[in-house]
């Protein structure tokens, strides 16, 4: 079979406490996705710290490639290119996962690709989605990353609203962080805002002037603390789970209503959610109904592929390498990248 009909590309995915490796075929067939996670290791400072998730993706990404080409049954003499991740991220990190890929992709004598991480998010919904499409919309929602974007054809973005402080993801790890919980703050959030009254706590629900697809958190995760600060002062004792259940919905609801405006402003009638917090099931349920009451079909990848891992990468690689991208071998880590630009 050759190369137009089955494009195999080996995937890696280092942007910060993740060390990834994933083969993928087509864009949507994954043969292997390998995760090599540092979250134990990081729970201990309260949150990821760069130079360590560097010194670990430096020990294990030999290792972690080697387990993902096994897996699929194939080596590098199998595969048509290798794609990594070079932005956005924490710099150290990226830079491990560019080298190690530019090295291999060198010693093989295979193309090389740059991928943005949020396009891999993206992507992620096509790998178990294979009737996915553009165009669409998609909301990304990551520990560093809000964006709602359009996204117009394979590789082609336009972002409608983003952040303008605190991401939602930073939002949910520092809020837990405020009431106890520790790292990594989403779940945590998630798993006691069960037990909770999501009413308890009028939070607010921020909207940007004149960007109406803008996400603010910054105000919302400062409420939270002048709240805490509050009960403290007047010896009112805090229900951490009721203070949870109440930030979690005011999250949701801004991403939701964001969402929805979204939808009912481009006549979307497909909407696609990615990034880490996409995994919060209150946030699924909560936009999946929205879509359904609005009848546009709802996107979204199994929490698995939610968090950061290669299998994103090599699904969004194969649309580039099907479009003509390559790199050459000055691909250089871009911490800051923004989506739809080439650094």
């Amino acid at each position: 079979m050759n190369v137009q009909e089955e494009v195999k590309i080996l995937a890696i995915e280092s942007s910060c406490d993740e060390t990834a490796a994933a083969v993928v075929i087509n864009g949507r067939d994954v043969k292997s996705n390998i995760i090599s996670s540092q979250i134990d290791i990081h729970t201990l400072y309260g949150g990821v710290v760069p130079e360590i998730a560097s010194r670990k993706h430096i020990e294990r990404i030999n290792q972690v490639i080697a387990r993902a080409l096994d897996a699929a049954g194939m080596t590098l003499a199998d595969m048509d290119a290798v794609a990594v991740t070079y932005g956005p991220g924490l710099v150290g990190a990226l830079l491990v996962g560019v080298a190690e890929a530019k090295a291999i992709a060198y010693a093989a004598g295979l193309p090389l690709i740059g991928i943005h991480h949020i396009e891999g998010h993206i992507s992620a919904n096509y790998i178990e989605n294979k009737e996915l499409e553009p165009p669409f919309l998609c909301l990304v929602v990551s520990g560093g990353h809000t964006h709602l974007v359009r996204v117009k054809d394979y590789g082609v973005y336009e972002i409608l609203g983003r952040t303008r402080d605190d991401a939602a993801g930073e939002a949910f790890d520092k809020v837990a962080r405020a009431i106890g919980l520790g790292y990594p703050g989403g779940p945590k959030i998630e798993q006691v805002s069960h037990k909770g009254n999501p009413d308890a706590v009028a939070f607010p629900r921020a909207k940007v002037t004149g960007s109406e697809y803008d996400f603010s958190f910054s105000g919302l995760k400062s409420a939270v603390l002048n709240y805490l600060n509050s009960c403290q002062m007047k010896n009112i004792p805090v229900v951490q789970e009721d203070v949870a259940a109440s930030f979690q919905k005011a999250v949701v609801d801004v991403l939701v209503g964001n969402a929805v405006h979204a939808i009912e402003a481009y006549g979307a009638d497909k909407f696609a959610i990615a990034g880490g917090v996409a995994s919060n099931q209150t946030f699924r349920e909560s936009i999946r109904k929205a879509c359904g009451q609005r009848g546009v079909r709802f996107y979204c990848p199994s929490p698995g592929l939610c968090t950061d891992n290669a299998a994103m990468i090599g699904a969004a690689a194969y649309y580039e390498y099907s479009a003509g991208r390559r790199d050459d071998w000055t691909l250089n880590a871009i911490p800051n990248l923004k989506l739809g630009e080439r650094g």
